[in-house]
């Protein structure tokens, strides 16, 4: 759970390209629209069926003027704190540079597994020209093209193996809960109020990794763990890093969760970061329920609290399945409803539906309105039944599966959240041939 993968490298040698290739995609979280490019930085991957994330730290470099060797040393803190496992890029083309010896130099000292590769080897000549690269001191070179992809799979294959296995989740079976969310909107104090000032009811246990904690919540009738991942920052470097840390961490603690709180700020709105991580979330089919805080402040007109959760749903459409709790940390407002919520979430995220009821209703729903014919051929869809996934999905057995589209995708979707109880959580849908 949670292995983190960061590209690190000076700029120019194919970090971006080789995480394009690495996420096969062009851009990473968010849609063009959304104008916050750094988060592009950000994707999952997949490979031998083990799945990871992959960050391109360069994409966080703010040339604000300062010279590349402080960013550069920024970035591979940063990497290090965070990351399972690092790659480091370098450019057979220019062969090892001074900024290259000063990463090297930063990689050997840490205890996490480190893989070089040497980019842009794409013909044999430069393959005996990589070889120089071993000066750098880091062990074994990974020629690649990342490009044209050659030598990436080796690279792949050597990097899952230095993954931790999943098997180490303590406490397996009792619901994981984390509280996300952009700097300053008040994750901290949700946190001090749930867990109060009676920290003897509470166990804290170390987290797989240092940087989240589990705390171990038990009362009022509730067990789970509570991803606290607030807090835990050294101050002096986060300053300028801030947006990019707390995207780090949300990134972390979602993975590590099953239901994620997503905590904003009343007076400020949903704002595009918020999105961000929702979209995150929702990636990772967690479950969700979205936190107005500080609703104290928030001037109380009749009617407000209708339209700024119909303003909240629009933003985040398609996605509007969610429960939306209006709550102020510091007066400890509707902050037990908060737990109540977040379980029932977790209840049907993990629950099984009976595919004798699955099939009843939805193949009703299909014969009331099938899909639309697809150039004259006629689309039959003859059962569902729901997969052996850690979150739900479902798949639709039909003679033409190709033909079916997205819209309705959406429809059955929906048909789905009318009748069975998936509030708060991201569902997947699959059309397969039967």
């Amino acid at each position: 759970m949670g292995n983190i993968v960061a590209i690190v490298g000076r700029p120019n040698v194919g970090k971006s390209t080789l995480f394009n290739r690495l996420t096969e995609s062009k851009e990473a979280i968010v849609d063009q629209t959304s104008g916050v490019t750094r988060d592009r930085h950000y994707g999952k991957s997949e490979w031998n069926g083990r799945e990871f994330s992959v960050i391109d730290t360069g994409g966080y470099v703010t040339h604000s003027g300062d010279v590349f060797e402080e960013e550069i040393r920024k970035q591979v803190l940063l990497a290090l704190d965070e990351a399972s496992v690092i790659l480091f890029v370098v450019d057979v083309e220019s062969g090892i540079t001074d900024l290259d010896e000063a990463v090297a130099h930063m990689l050997r000292k840490i205890d996490k597994p480190v893989l070089l590769a040497v980019n842009k080897v794409d013909n044999y000549e430069r393959r005996y020209e990589a070889n120089d690269f071993y000066r750098l001191g880091l062990g074994e070179i990974y020629p690649i093209s990342s490009i044209n992809g050659s030598g990436t799979g080796d690279l792949l294959d050597v990097l899952v193996e230095h993954f931790s296995e999943e098997k180490d989740r303590e406490g397996e079976g009792i619901p994981r809960f984390a509280i996300v969310g952009r700097p300053n909107v008040g994750k901290s104090t949700l946190i001090n109020t749930l867990i109060g000032e009676e920290r003897n009811i509470v166990t804290p246990i170390p987290g797989t990794t240092r940087d989240s904690i589990l705390t171990r919540y038990r009362k009022f009738s509730h067990d789970f763990y509570l991803i606290d991942t607030a807090g835990l920052r050294k101050k002096g470097k986060v300053s300028e890093d801030l947006e990019f840390y707390s995207v780090l961490r949300s990134i972390r603690a979602i993975e590590t969760a099953d239901v994620c709180l997503l905590l904003i700020d009343a007076t400020r709105g949903l704002e595009g970061q918020d999105v961000n991580i929702l979209h995150l979330i929702i990636r990772n089919r967690k479950g969700v329920v979205l936190l107005v805080n500080k609703w104290d402040l928030v001037e109380k007109q009749t009617n407000t609290l209708k339209g700024y959760e119909k303003q909240i749903r629009e933003k985040c459409a398609p996605f509007q399945d969610f429960p939306i709790i209006f709550i102020s940390a510091i007066h400890k407002q509707r902050v037990f409803r908060v737990l109540e919520t977040a379980m029932e979430v977790f209840h049907n995220r993990t629950q099984k539906i009976q595919t004798a009821a699955l099939n009843k209703y939805m193949l009703e729903a299909i014969e009331e309105h099938p899909p639309p014919s697809h150039k004259g051929k006629y689309i039959r869809i003859k059962y569902v039944s729901q997969l052996p996934t850690h979150a739900p999905s479902f798949a639709f057995y039909a003679n033409l599966p190709q033909y079916i589209r997205e819209p309705y995708k959406r429809f059955l979707e929906n048909r789905m959240r009318e009748k069975f109880r998936l509030t708060g959580v991201p569902i997947q849908i699959f059309f397969r041939k039967k």
